[in-house]
């Protein structure tokens, strides 16, 4: 068992159903499981705080947070191997620098310290908008199962490591993947002169759709896989599926240089709106 799943703990609700996803997926997939813990301390530069010692109050919480964080691992899935590691610093920092090492990156929607009705976190937001490969952000309670896994679509060959992604989780769990391509017509596609065929655009759509498809479709022939080309914003399309989703996937082609704008509207807009957990995989 190469393959290694990261989870990040912190003791908060939205961590442990990211404990439990992650165990679920390590099982799946024969891998090992790592739980990490990260204690910041800039809140507390006092003498107390900084200079760890016997006793220490927070090396002690932090213990205890991995401590129940593998007890929940375990009692989820007892057959697989579990490791914890408790580090020092940015939680967004130390998870960004797994993320090469890892088969994926688990960690949940929002932790403790987050705004109430936030939805989602800064350092899920971060570690989703900076690491390369799968970063899964769990919206959603892991013992509800639909049976489907949803990939959005685009035709950019930088979203081969997403379609990749989907078609895997497809595999392993048994499910129906959807492929949902959204598009949208020009701003002057309905004034009456205009000489855009709405129809004849969208079987384009569903053509281009197809071939984005083909490799994977005959590289995983085992996969039922759903065409699901729509008259939407991309946004829109993936979070109106989500609900009846257990994962979707998507890609994400965010080139900025700070913060959040690294994910790309659409991404971030299917973090932000989706029902169910979402998977961000950049190249």
């Amino acid at each position: 068992m190469n393959r290694v799943i990261v989870v990040g703990a912190d003791g908060s609700a939205a961590a442990t159903a990211a404990v439990e996803w992650a165990a679920d997926d390590t099982a799946r997939s024969e891998a090992r499981l790592r739980i990490v813990h990260v204690v910041d301390r800039s809140p507390y530069e006092t003498a107390k705080f900084s200079n760890p010692g016997p006793g220490d109050a927070v090396a002690l919480s932090a213990e205890s947070v991995l401590a129940d964080a593998e007890a929940v691992a375990r009692k989820r899935q007892p057959g697989i191997e579990v490791a914890s590691e408790l580090f020092q610093g940015s939680a967004a920092a130390v998870l960004r620098t797994h993320a090469g090492k890892a088969a994926e990156i688990v960690i949940g929607g929002r932790g403790i310290g987050g705004f109430p009705g936030a939805v989602l976190g800064s350092v899920s937001t971060h570690v989703a908008g900076h690491a390369h490969g799968p970063v899964v952000v769990v919206r959603s309670d892991p013992d509800t199962a639909h049976g489907e896994i949803v990939i959005g679509l685009d035709d950019y060959h930088a979203g081969e490591p997403a379609l990749a992604y989907a078609f895997e989780q497809a595999i392993l769990r048994a499910s129906t993947l959807r492929a949902v391509y959204a598009w949208q017509p020009p701003a002057h596609a309905h004034i009456p002169e205009s000489a855009h065929d709405l129809d004849e655009i969208h079987a384009a759509r569903c053509w281009i759709a197809a071939g984005v498809l083909q490799r994977r479709r005959q590289q995983y022939p085992q996969v039922q896989v759903i065409e699901d080309v729509r008259r939407a914003h991309p946004v829109d399309a993936l979070a109106s599926v989500s609900a009846k989703a257990d994962l979707v996937v998507v890609g994400s082609q965010g080139r900025g240089a700070i913060g959040t704008v690294m994910l790309g509207s659409v991404t971030l807009g299917v973090l932000y709106h989706a029902r169910s957990s979402v998977a961000v995989v950049r190249p």
